[in-house]
This record gives C-alpha cells, structure tokens and sequence, in this order.
C-alpha cells in the first residue's frame, strides 16, 4: 500500500485587509441596517452592499445576514469587530505619529482625476526650495484622504464627494458642465444645447456617491422640477461611464474641460446652457496650522486658472 501524503501543516494565507473596506464594516455593523450605514457614509446602499461582499470574499467568511428587519453579525462578524475597530484606531494613530515626526515644513497635495495641479506645485517649491511638497494622485472615491489626513489640500470639483464639515474650501474657478455623447447621437455636433433637449433621455453616473454628487451629475432634478429618467446602469468608473456613453445605452454629464473625453473619437461633448456649473477648488482641513498650506493655497488662486 503506498505511503499516503503527509498532511500540511502550512498556515493558511493571511489576506492583505482593505482598510476602507473593515471602516465600512464597523459602519454598518454600528446601524445594523445598510440604508442608515450607507447615508452615515455618504456611499450609495448598493455600493456599500457590494464592498462588505468584496471584503467577505476575502475573508472567506459571512460576517453579517440580513434579516427583515434590518442586519445581524454573524458568529464570525460579531468575532471580527471589536478587532476590526482596534484595526482602524491603530492605523489611524500610525497616520498621526507619522505626520508628528515629519519634518515641520512638509506638505502633501492631493488632485482628483484629470486635474492638474503642475504650476501651483512648482511655484511653491520655487519659494520654499527648503520644503518637502508631495503630490498624490486619488480617484473620484478616495476624496477622504483629506480628513483622513493622507493629503494635506486637495484640488477637486464641486460638488464635493465628501461631507465639507471641518473643510475651508477656496473656489479657484468656475467650469462648465458639457453633455458627452456618441458621436452618432442628433445632438452631436450642435453648438450648444438646453436641459430641454435631451429631458427624456437617461443620463449615467458613477456608483458609489452621495445623492447630492449623483444628483448634480445626473441633473436630477431637471431644472423644471421633473425628476431624471433612470438611467440603464450605474458604473464603478469614469471610464466605464465613456464606454456606456460610446456604445449609445446612455448619454453623460462631464466637466467641460475633462481632457479624458478628448482621448477618444467615437465621443462628443456639447456645452450645456441654462445650468450651473461646477467649481474647482482647493480644500483644506480647517485652521491648518502647517503654512505651506495657506502658501499652496496662495499659489493654486493665482495659477490653477481655467483656460479661456
């Protein structure tokens, strides 16, 4: 009879844990119900739904079942939170000890997608050429970096994807908004349009944000009060939101200055007329006391100008 194998004694694989993921946890397993944890975290249910599912997939276990009434921890979730909790408390504490010992003239800047924050960069380092400035590059969803304290300012657009509680926020400039459409679409090629000329078609946005950010990008409501048509889908990424636009399931409110819907020729933006539209600006946590701050904050008003 042949030997039979030994059994492993190998340990399992740890798998590396999604911080933002083990934050949304604690959230809901606080609410116990997705809706309340979803507003609390300014997310959309379905999206928040999906990352506890990503974050048990890692895991490889249940941590929370819904019920009729709402939610309720599993063995393995009511097991997971208090150390969950402790997780996010030390990360959080790693972040300040680290920003305590850095070097007192240092400045981490944040932008958000197409953004370009070159000459504001540049001329602070011309007039601190002693100060240690440091750009970090975040998608539409890691706006928290700022409260959060990753970044230091942040160049966004309005409206903004995170609550502005605890925020001074500088408006740099005002920036149209622009109707993006398949190249093949009756609206393509027009100078211009009105909310009026395309009320009854569906507009995409990205999943994952707040109404009031969903909103203003969907137009909804329309200016007439007449609440949006519901779109086919809702999209993880701005490039999703281009392939939607360009295989016709939808059209798309965009920046007018996004450089991303330039990069492809099956698009075509059309200035939108009689909306408001949105606004870069630099954000910062309130009476920051670090001064390259409000030195990045001079720098960002008299050079991030939008181009005519």
């Amino acid at each position: 009879m042949p030997d039979e194998a030994p059994l492993s004694t190998a340990p399992c694989p740890v798998p590396d844990l999604d911080l933002r993921l083990v934050r949304y946890f604690t959230v809901v397993a606080e609410h116990l119900n997705f809706a309340r944890a979803a507003a609390a975290l300014h997310v959309a249910q379905p999206s928040l739904s999906r990352q506890i599912q990503r974050l048990e997939d890692g895991l490889g276990v249940r941590l929370l079942e819904r019920t009729p009434q709402g939610s309720r921890l599993t063995a393995a979730g009511a097991a997971f939170l208090p150390q969950a909790q402790t997780l996010l408390h030390t990360a959080r504490q790693a972040v300040l000890t680290a920003r305590a010992a850095a070097p007192p003239r240092t400045v981490t800047v944040g932008y958000v997608e197409d953004l370009v924050i070159t000459p504001a960069v540049r001329d602070l380092r011309r007039r601190h050429p002693d100060a240690h400035v440091r750009t970090l590059h975040l998608d539409w969803d890691e706006a928290r970096s700022l409260p959060e304290g990753r970044v230091d300012a942040l160049v966004v657009r309005t409206p903004l994807p995170i609550p502005s509680d605890g925020l001074d926020v500088t408006v740099l400039y005002d920036e149209p908004r622009a109707l993006l459409v398949p190249v093949f679409h009756r609206l393509a090629g027009k100078e211009s349009v009105i909310p009026d000329d395309f009320a009854d078609e569906p507009l995409v946005a990205c999943a994952g944000m707040a109404a009031l950010w969903t909103g203003f990008w969907r137009l909804d409501p329309r200016p007439d009060g007449r609440p949006a048509p519901l779109g086919p889908l809702l999209v993880d990424t701005f490039e999703d939101k281009l392939e939607v636009v360009a295989d016709g399931r939808a059209i798309a409110l965009v920046p007018a200055d996004d450089r991303r819907c330039t990069l492809r020729n099956d698009l075509a933006a059309v200035p939108v007329e009689g909306i408001e539209p949105c606004q870069v600006v630099v954000a910062t946590r309130f009476a920051d006391a670090n001064p390259l701050v409000a030195r990045f904050r001079e720098s960002a008003k008299n050079l991030l100008v939008r181009e005519a």
